[in-house]
């Protein structure tokens, strides 16, 4: 009987796809694994729509809560025909659930840039050894975050570039990439001994160059 505001989007474009991208876009995959059945290929193509996000109340992410009237199951609303009222707005979104243990973080590349507000201001403040696994050849990789904004600076910048400066793993798709932390470490360690830390890992994990994708 209530929905949680996520965002607004608007529909812009469509273009038609076949059976066959239909299924290769990773958003499809995902939904098969849970059950979606989609688009089973008896006709030729099905419209995908370009959906972006507007700016509406974005501020209300995950605070908003308003009642969702009968039939409960259907995904979409005829906004003249439905009164949907005001149930709650929180003061804190329930998307930003505090991460309480780190060795339980699990990343994938694409969960680093809409990490919740709460979640970037924890990581901020750790300095760590982290490993990311490429799941499509099973190589690992060993680096080290400290300095400005610590742990979150490092993969930001991996949200961004997708290699994050690293030699070995330019030309990689990142979409295949697991984040997670192998140890942290004191924030009063020096860099020196951050970095001397990082080589044991290396050692220890068969990372370097031909077993793994450190080149250092």
């Amino acid at each position: 009987g209530k929905a949680l505001f996520i965002g607004l989007y608007k529909i812009a474009a469509a273009v038609p796809i076949t059976y066959d991208k239909y299924w290769s876009l990773p958003e499809n995959k995902e939904l098969k694994n849970l059950g979606m059945r989609g688009f089973e290929g008896d006709r030729p193509s099905v419209l995908l729509f370009d959906l972006p996000l507007a700016d509406f109340y974005k501020s209300w992410k995950g605070k908003l809560i308003v009642d969702w009237p009968p039939p409960e199951r259907s995904w979409w609303r005829r906004a003249h025909r439905n009164d949907i009222t005001i149930h709650a707005i929180l003061e804190d979104s329930t998307l930003d659930d505090e991460i309480k243990d780190w060795r339980k973080i699990d990343f994938t590349w694409g969960q680093l840039s809409v990490l919740p507000t709460r979640r970037k201001a924890q990581i901020s403040e750790w300095r760590a050894i982290y490993y990311i696994f490429d799941v499509s050849d099973k190589k690992g990789y060993v680096g080290s975050a400290y300095g400005a904004d610590n742990l979150l600076g490092r993969w930001l910048n991996y949200a961004a570039s997708g290699h994050g400066g690293n030699r070995l793993l330019r030309g990689r798709d990142p979409q295949n990439f697991r984040f997670t932390i192998l140890e942290r470490v004191s924030p009063d360690m020096d860099s020196e001994s951050v970095t001397a830390l990082e080589s044991t890992w290396k050692e220890r994990l068969h990372t370097r160059d031909p077993f793994g994708l450190n080149d250092n």
